[in-house]
């Protein structure tokens, strides 16, 4: 059953539509995925699901209720990792929960039971400048996931890592996922992420941006590097690009 989804979206920017008619859905602990070229209206497309920018049309809905316009009822995690600079990893990863009325203490004490699965333990007091871009990245869902909303949306994530790290990212990020019952979508121009992370995959095209196809990923978890070189990887593949390209 949905728990989250945008209902028939349009967004328009001095009257001229960028996303339009669009509806996606998500099921509690499914991994989805909005995939196609930059500049589409993806990332307009998740400021309106977040509640940052109100719809011309449409509905967002969360667990039966509308939630259009209203911020902070889902997670959401930028492309960027913005952690601050000035505060340790484990401040940056707390705020959430100091932001919410916990104690610097309790905070740091909730935060830190995570790190361990994180892939962060030793770090809590290092800076984020004394962090490999995968860690960083590691550190900033930890931070979107303490927000302790039912949804997280992330916006490229692992766009700015090298190839090597974005794979074993991408390993850990299922195994993760799975193991806390995260419901998420995520954002990517790339098509083996998309493959590889997503029970189902949206893709956009046109402009205005318009879902063009809805693909179900039938492997089942745990998922391992041999998926990659898989027929069934490359049958999906050959379809994404297949509807792209039209």
């Amino acid at each position: 059953m949905s728990i989250f989804s945008a209902n028939h979206i349009l967004k328009t920017y001095q009257g001229e539509p960028v996303i339009q008619d669009i509806s996606v859905e998500l099921n509690r602990g499914e991994v989805v995925c909005l995939l196609g070229e930059s500049g589409i209206g993806k990332t307009t497309l998740f400021n309106v699901m977040s509640g940052l920018e109100a719809p011309d049309a449409g509905k967002i809905i969360l667990n039966g209720e509308d939630i259009s316009s209203k911020p902070g009822r889902v997670s959401y995690m930028l492309q960027k990792d913005l952690l601050m600079p000035f505060k340790t990893v484990i401040d940056n990863v707390a705020m959430p929960l100091i932001l919410k009325g916990e104690s610097l203490k309790t905070a740091r004490e909730t935060a830190g039971e995570l790190f361990e699965d994180f892939g962060i333990s030793g770090y809590e007091r290092h800076y984020p400048n004394q962090l490999s871009g995968g860690m960083r990245q590691r550190a900033a869902l930890l931070r979107t996931y303490l927000n302790h909303n039912e949804v997280i949306l992330l916006d490229e994530p692992f766009s700015s890592l090298d190839s090597i790290t974005k794979m074993q990212m991408h390993q850990w990020f299922l195994n993760i996922f799975s193991k806390l019952n995260i419901s998420a979508f995520f954002i990517t121009h790339d098509i083996d992420e998309a493959i590889f992370l997503s029970d189902k995959i949206y893709i956009m095209a046109g402009r205005p941006g318009r879902i063009v196809e809805v693909l179900d990923i039938k492997q089942e978890r745990p998922r391992s590097s041999d998926f990659y070189v898989s027929e069934q990887f490359r049958a999906y593949k050959a379809k994404i690009i297949s509807r792209l390209k039209g």
